[in-house]
Order: C-alpha cells, then structure tokens, then sequence
C-alpha cells in the first residue's frame, strides 16, 4: 500500500500517466477512421437534374456516378486516415523533439524517470517508422487529388459541358474518358505507395535508456 502511495506521489509516474492518456486519447478521431468509413457530403443537383442533357444521357452519366460512388467513399475514408495519422504524428513527433533532451538533463536514478523517456522515445521512432513505411504523406496527397480531380470534373461537367466538347456524346465520351484517367492516376499512386519493409527496418529507433550500452569488442 505504502509503495502504491509513494508511486501515485511519484512526479515521473505523473508525467507517464499523463504523457500516456494524452496520447491515447488524441489518437481517437485516427482509430475512429480506421474502424468507420468517412460518408459522403451531400452535393447538391446532381446528374438526374441537368437540364444540360437528355433523358438518355442523364442516365448514362448518374449510372457512372452510382458505380464510381464506393470509389468515392474509399478515396474519402483512406484521405482522412492517412490525414489524420500525419498530423497526430507531426504533433507527437514535434513534442518528443523537444521534450527528450530536457528529460535527458533532468532524468535522475528513479526507474519511473527512465521509463518515462523510453516511452517518449519509443513513441515518437514507432511513429516514425510507421509514417516512413506506410508513405502517409504521399498516400494522403494522392487520394485527396484523386477526390478533388474527380470532383472537379464532375462540377464542370454538371455547370460547363460545352467545354468537354461540341456535342451531347462528345461531352459524355470525354467526360467518362477523364474520370477513367483519374481513377488510373490514384490506383497507380495507390500501388507506388504500398508500405516498405525496408523503410520500416530503417527507421531504427534510438537506444532505451533502461537498456546497458553496447559492450565494447574485445581486443585481440
């Protein structure tokens, strides 16, 4: 009991506490895109409403827009995963950059003090070697280009047809042509950024201080 006391009492044990619930808690809103897709934004007249096209047309084109809408969703979802887990990295990262050599001048013998910066530590290499492995940045970028390209045909083909084309099938041939090429665009990103083995085993994280140094080699 005396022992339990004198840990709650513990600054160090404190600070870990607290360095932990932090962590965890801003690390929700990532689990919860992970575990739940992201939905749509309704649009607003889509298609079905042109007055641009006829019947035949408006079909044609929301049958697209019905069949692309998974694409969508998964473009959306996988855009603010990797989103959220940059900037969650970016913060946490950015605090282990600052508060590992201050806790390096102020670590003293209690082992709750050495367990604090090998967390810290370990934290911020773990997301490291995540952020380096998975390319976060790079997956973000091109599933968030790939939504706003697409959407931004989709606008221009709902308020300016005429510029995809003379007349009513060439706006609607061209139209689907550009969306296929938007779609092969962020397939292709998606398969350049698959994680790297290679990358992960690089991103070595630093020595914990509750481990002894390398021995030196003995001299022949």
């Amino acid at each position: 009991m005396e022992f339990a006391l004198g840990a709650f009492m513990n600054g160090w044990v404190i600070a870990l506490v607290a360095y932990l619930s932090l962590a965890i808690l801003t690390f929700l809103p990532v689990l919860r895109t992970i575990l739940k897709k992201v939905p749509l934004f309704a649009g607003g007249p889509s298609f079905e409403d042109s007055p641009h096209f006829s019947e035949s047309c408006r079909q044609v084109l929301a049958q697209n827009f019905k069949r692309i809408n998974g694409t969508l969703v998964f473009w959306k979802t996988r855009a603010e995963r990797y989103r959220r887990f940059h900037l969650y990295s970016l913060i946490w990262v950015t605090i282990s950059t600052v508060s590992v050599p201050v806790l390096a001048q102020t670590i003293t013998a209690d082992p709750w003090a050495k367990w604090l910066l090998t967390v810290v530590s370990g934290h911020a290499a773990l997301l490291l070697a995540l952020t380096r492995g998975f390319r976060v940045e790079a997956n973000y970028k091109a599933f968030r280009n790939g939504e706003s390209d697409f959407y931004d045909l989709y606008r221009r083909m709902l308020d300016r047809p005429q510029t995809f084309g003379a007349t009513e099938a060439e706006q609607v041939a061209r139209y689907l042509e550009q969306v296929e090429i938007v779609r092969r665009v962020v397939r292709s990103a998606e398969t350049d950024n698959l994680p790297a083995i290679e990358e992960v085993a690089a991103s070595r994280p630093p020595r914990s201080p509750m481990l002894p140094a390398d021995e030196p080699a003995p001299k022949p």
